[in-house]
């Protein structure tokens, strides 16, 4: 490392497109457990909310699996799944469950009773009513808990890189510098990572806003 800068810009201009693979695959495996992760919250959210009794097992098993290290529940189904993506997802969905469940059910638990019983009063279905009044009021904390997962997934992405190159994403560039004594890969990495996270947040953040336009109108009137 001795005469070498922290950032050699002659590596990072020649080695543009492997920086952007690294960047999109990265991207890739963290959004799949993302949306993975919330399509099974938000039915597991459905279940908890028509029925509260497994609201707390549910709740409990995925706090479980939230507490488990990541690197070591990565390391125990590569004997199972191999050096493979689904190694990866794996864990990293089942970490998104505690987060968002959570989330979900608090968004549908914000929603007033006297605005459940007035849509019962106009003759809602109960699948009408979730599309039109309980979930548009619980966009929020949904938003929310999604901005959460999605940060703390890029991150995880990161770390399971270092059970092997197979999956691809910024971790291995982190990897590969630290053996070869090059800082460059292990800056270039860690940033991007961090501009993943912060790029994420902020797009859910403006999907919010979309997606609630009458919470920017209310907003604006006071």
């Amino acid at each position: 490392m001795t005469g070498r800068p922290l950032i050699d810009w002659g590596w990072v201009l020649e080695h543009l497109d492997d920086i952007a693979v690294a960047t999109l695959q990265h991207l890739g495996i963290a959004a799949l457990a993302v949306g993975a992760g919330f399509a099974v919250s938000f039915g597991l959210a459905l279940w908890s909310v028509r029925d509260r009794r497994v609201y707390g097992p549910i709740t409990a098993l995925s706090g479980i699996l939230y507490t488990i290290p990541s690197l070591a529940l990565f390391a125990v189904l590569v004997p199972f799944t191999g050096l493979s993506v689904v190694t990866v997802e794996i864990p990293l969905v089942a970490y998104t469950l505690l987060i968002l469940v959570r989330n979900i059910v608090a968004g549908f638990d914000a929603v007033s009773v006297d605005v459940l019983e007035a849509a019962n009063g106009m003759g809602y279905t109960r699948g009408q009513r979730l599309r039109r009044i309980e979930l548009p009021l619980a966009i929020p904390l949904i938003i929310a808990g999604l901005r959460l997962a999605s940060v703390s997934t890029i991150g995880l992405v990161t770390v399971g890189s270092l059970i092997g190159d197979a999956f691809g994403g910024l971790g291995v560039l982190i990897k590969d510098g630290i053996a070869a004594f090059f800082p460059t890969k292990i800056y270039v990495g860690a940033a991007l990572s961090v501009a993943l996270a912060f790029g994420a947040d902020i797009a859910f953040i403006h999907l919010g806003r979309a997606l609630t336009p009458w919470a920017r109108t209310r907003a604006a009137g006071r």
